[in-house]
């Protein structure tokens, strides 16, 4: 007979972890299922560090959000005696006119966000930026990052203790419902049954829910690490984390925090399509050459040696917004996925809101611009 359970995660990733802490301290009875060990390098939550911003360009309904997320974050941290925050600023650079900067700026605004609006020689004499004549920036000093790898683990542990049941290296085949209005799940390892069941696989989540893949695009982004020249410049105490729209892509980066590499992200909007289902993650040539493209442009302090790379997979909507919704037809299956490339930051929130669904049926939070009916 299948084990049965009050809830099923699927993917247990930077939302699934969330979703089963939350659900197990609420006392439900929960299984996360995760395909590859907890905390693995095969899906987007790798790479050490994600960037929380609280003042959003793209779109300020995120807002609630995110300040719930970062409220979280640091309680977390402080449960676990590793802090999973990290206040060190973060700065929005683009070009004036291009509407990022600006929106951010708005979006502070109309949440009473503190922040700065700087012009190319304030963020020059600042930080060791070279940019373009008409580059502008927003500061918001209660910005910063989010250690990834270690949030991933921190709930796991969170939600085993609150007696969670995790089975790494089990892979989720398929799931179908039960005649009692609840789900049975099959793995390569067995089948369960469970009043609910949330599906949080990213990149895989066209497999589960075929109708969906239309919907969603999975491409390869890169990772880099290269060596500054004076690495008191990126000192953790010094730099903020930022983005920067500049004319050779969107790139994004952090100060040094646990690796002697300075860390930069490849173009946002620069990915290509990429199959999940691929053994390996290798990083993109291309990638590589962008990112040296805006280091010597933009940042010739940190274009030293490079010292790693690592490739990481976006998982994109046509609008870039997430899906978090009931299933059409199947109440009882909520979808969390896919995050398009900036959902990790809310991972801790969106787990919460996750276990309000699967437990009362609805969030505190107004999730109507994730919904499924946009894609009808």
């Amino acid at each position: 007979m299948s084990k049965t359970f009050d809830v099923i995660v699927a993917g247990v990733g930077g939302m699934g972890s969330a979703a089963c802490y939350q659900l197990a301290k609420r006392g439900v009875r929960v299984l996360g299922l995760e395909k590859f060990e907890i905390g693995h390098a095969m899906g987007s939550s790798h790479g050490l560090t994600r960037i929380l911003r609280l003042a959003y360009f793209e779109g300020e309904a995120y807002v609630p959000l995110v300040q719930r997320a970062r409220e979280l974050w640091i309680e977390t941290g402080k449960l676990t005696g590793e802090p999973l925050f990290f206040e060190v600023g973060a700065l929005d650079i683009a070009h004036e006119g291009s509407g990022i900067v600006e929106k951010a700026l708005e979006a502070s605004q109309a949440h009473g966000l503190e922040h700065e609006l700087l012009d190319r020689d304030a963020i020059e004499a600042r930080y060791p930026f070279t940019l373009d004549r008409n580059h502008i920036g927003l500061y918001q000093p209660q910005s910063g990052f989010v250690a990834s790898e270690r949030a991933i683990l921190a709930h796991t542990a969170l939600a085993l203790h609150h007696g969670a049941e995790i089975h790494g290296c089990e892979a989720m085949l398929g799931w179908e419902p039960t005649a009692g209005g609840g789900v049975r799940v099959t793995t390569d390892q067995g089948s369960y049954e469970a009043g609910r069941l949330v599906l949080s696989p990213g990149a895989w989540i066209g497999d589960l829910v075929p109708a969906l893949k239309p919907s969603t695009e999975v491409v390869l982004q890169t990772l880099g690490w290269f060596a500054p020249a004076r690495p008191s410049l990126f000192d953790l105490s010094h730099f903020p984390v930022f983005t920067l729209e500049a004319d050779e892509g969107h790139f994004y980066g952090f100060p040094l925090w646990q690796h002697p590499g300075f860390k930069l992200g490849s173009p946002h909007y620069g990915g290509e399509p990429y199959d999940p289902d691929t053994p390996s993650r290798v990083p993109s040539p291309r990638h590589r050459e962008q990112l040296r493209a805006c280091l010597a442009k933009h940042i010739p302090g940190a274009n030293g040696d490079l010292l790693g790379l690592k490739a990481c997979m976006y998982t994109m909507t046509p609008d870039e917004h997430f899906i978090i919704d009931t299933l059409p037809g199947h109440e009882q299956v909520i979808v969390a996925s896919p995050c398009s490339g900036h959902g990790y930051k809310f991972a801790s929130a969106i787990g919460e809101a996750l276990a309000e669904l699967a437990t009362m049926g609805s969030s505190r939070f107004d999730l109507s611009m994730f919904g499924l009916k946009r894609f009808s």
